[in-house]
């Protein structure tokens, strides 16, 4: 499956943006899906994941609350809205997809990556 990561962008601190992953190439509502995010100089960190029917999510502690993810199995795209957005979060998000139980937070239980997409949060 090919996927497509958009939204991100600039933003201060307290404010939205809402991201996106479009998939293509294979059934999209038969993998779960997720989003990490890596900062300069850290390594890449889980955020959040849904499962294929969207009936299980799973948050990072740092996001819980403030991020949201879902998914439109109609339109083969999950979302991460991310809401009062501190400098932290500054980071490259990339959306990536599994095919295996439940809801995995290790990028090495993932088999497909999207490209990253930027977001920068202004203090």
């Amino acid at each position: 499956v090919q996927l497509q990561a958009s939204g991100g962008g600039l933003v201060q601190a307290g404010g939205s943006l809402r991201l996106s992953c479009a998939a293509s190439g294979r059934t999209f509502g038969s993998y779960g899906m997720g989003w990490f995010r890596q900062a300069p100089g850290k390594e890449r960190e889980f955020v959040a994941a849904i499962s294929w029917s969207g009936g299980s999510t799973y948050y990072a502690a740092s996001v819980k609350g403030r991020f949201t993810i879902s998914r439109d199995n109609a339109k083969d795209t999950m979302y991460l809205q991310m809401n009062s957005l501190k400098p932290e979060d500054t980071a490259v998000y990339y959306c990536a997809a599994y095919k295996s139980p439940g809801v995995p937070i290790r990028s090495y239980e993932y088999d497909y990556w999207g490209q990253g997409t930027q977001v920068t949060v202004l203090q």
